[in-house]
């Protein structure tokens, strides 16, 4: 065991003589090659210092370049001298009438429909009274009782007046009798108006048309039973020939507005014809509540194509009040403090943004109408960008002839030229 762990001397000796015949490391050598790492290291530095300045470089010139953003800038289009207002009409018939029963009693007989014309003083129905026939009946018998009441204490009246003279009666029953004579001729008219109202009620057991029109309903039917008064409609009448068409006019546009102008009207029905009717009168005051004028249109309909109830679109023209320009949806800007238009001017050799606030007329979606604000020299931004602000630097170009008409030139933005490049402008 002793032997096995101790180190043989034949082996060290072996050791010593290999590493004896190894060579020496040149000192010389090892300068060049520490040399050479050395220039290695400070050539790629020096190579990532000139790269990362480069970049710098390039990134500040790109900056600089494409910082404004591009726009397109064109001058406001004029708007129409005449105003063209659209406005919803309801229709109605120029003579719109519910009729109800004068008397009470049970219908007999009903002769006109729904839908049917009729003639002012037509039969419509008849209504059976037997109560109120009676009733006229008793007031007959009345005022005979009350003429032959009357004729009796005229007679004698008279008697006395004759006999007073000669002291035959006392003055004191002749004037009693003159008294009564008087009383009952009084009596003779309160019968005779009872009678005369009596058989007017009679006279309404018959239901006429009160003017020239159209039944437009009918509420009752044989056999039914009937109270005078607003309870119950009999029939509708409405009168066709001319239809009335009232709508609203805004404050703003009641200026053009005048009695016997003849004004365009159309109808959903009729979606390819355009009618005409007559400005025949105005409220003559504005609505508090909503800042409108009421206005009233009739038009002919003779011949029955149009009917009350439905909707017209009525066609006002009018001197524009102010100069008014038409402009892209996309130009108008949406801040807190109101709609407004972005502009380009020039300042101090820059063009720069200027932010205008607008009052707006019209909106047909894709144009609206500027009816304050704008002036026909200002070059309008057809396409702002959201975050522009007032002062902004801006480098605008030319439209083509497309994009002039509102059209993008191709798939691009409008704004975005042709020629600068895969990121025109710098928009992102």
């Amino acid at each position: 065991m002793a032997n096995a762990t101790q180190p043989n001397p034949g082996d060290a000796g072996q050791g010593q003589a290999a590493a004896a015949k190894r060579p020496a490391i040149s000192g010389r050598r090892t300068a060049i090659w520490l040399l050479i790492a050395a220039a290695v290291v400070v050539a790629l530095a020096a190579y990532g210092i000139w790269t990362r300045r480069h970049h710098d470089t390039v990134l500040a010139e790109t900056t600089q370049e494409e910082a404004p953003p591009t726009v397109i800038a064109l001058r406001p289009k004029q708007g129409a001298l005449v105003d063209t207002l659209t406005l919803p009409g309801n229709v109605t018939a120029y003579t719109d009438s519910p009729l109800y029963a004068r008397t009470s009693g049970y219908l007999v007989h009903w002769y006109y429909d729904i839908g049917a014309r009729v003639k002012k003083g037509a039969l419509l129905a008849e209504i059976a009274t037997p109560e109120l026939d009676q009733q006229v009946m008793q007031a007959e018998a009345d005022l005979g009782t009350a003429v032959a009441n009357a004729t009796n204490a005229k007679v004698q009246a008279e008697r006395y007046k004759g006999l007073v003279t000669s002291d035959a009666v006392s003055k004191y029953d002749t004037d009693n009798l003159v008294a009564q004579a008087a009383s009952t001729a009084t009596a003779v008219q309160s019968a005779k108006a009872n009678l005369d109202r009596l058989k007017q009620l009679q006279g309404f057991e018959k239901v006429y048309a009160p003017f020239n029109g159209v039944v437009t309903a009918r509420a009752v039917d044989t056999g039914q039973l009937i109270n005078a008064g607003t309870t119950t409609e009999l029939f509708h009448m409405q009168a066709l020939d001319t239809l009335r068409i009232y709508t609203n006019v805004p404050e703003v546009s009641t200026k053009g507005i005048r009695r016997g102008e003849k004004i365009a009207l159309t109808f959903p029905q009729f979606p390819d014809r355009t009618f005409q009717g007559t400005l025949v009168r105005t409220a003559e005051a504005i609505d508090p509540a909503n800042r409108t004028l009421l206005v009233e249109i009739d038009v002919d309909n003779r011949k029955g194509e149009l009917m009350p109830g439905s909707l017209a679109q009525v066609h006002f023209k009018a001197p524009a009040v102010a100069p008014t320009f038409i402009l892209p949806v996309s130009a108008l800007v949406f801040r807190r403090a109101g709609l407004q238009v972005a502009t380009v001017v020039d300042k101090n050799n820059t063009t720069v943004a200027h932010l205008i606030p607008v009052t707006i007329g019209e909106d047909d979606g894709a144009t609206i109408q500027v009816i304050a604000g704008l002036n026909a020299n200002d070059r309008v931004i057809q396409d702002p960008p959201d975050s522009i602000i007032e002062g902004e630097k801006l480098t605008v170009v030319q439209p083509t002839a497309q994009s002039e008409e509102g059209a993008p030139a191709d798939s691009r933005s409008p704004a975005e030229p042709k020629d600068k490049g895969s990121n025109p402008g710098g928009k992102q």
